[in-house]
């Protein structure tokens, strides 16, 4: 699976948990950062490494 159709499953998912629609626009903001900078990998080619080498976290 794509990380970009990761979100639609996520959301759909949240949103029957009851997640209000602020916490939901805050997750698709990060969603887009995180998008913006590992453009479309596959879900298992994310690495932890990947992901402290992103510059939102330095």
């Amino acid at each position: 699976m794509k990380l970009s159709e990761l979100w639609y499953l996520n959301e759909a998912d949240k949103r029957i948990q009851g997640y209000s629609p602020r916490t939901l626009n805050a997750y698709v903001l990060q969603y887009i950062m995180l998008m913006t900078e590992l453009d479309d990998p596959e879900i298992a080619e994310i690495t932890l490494t990947m992901l402290k080498n992103l510059p939102l976290f330095n």
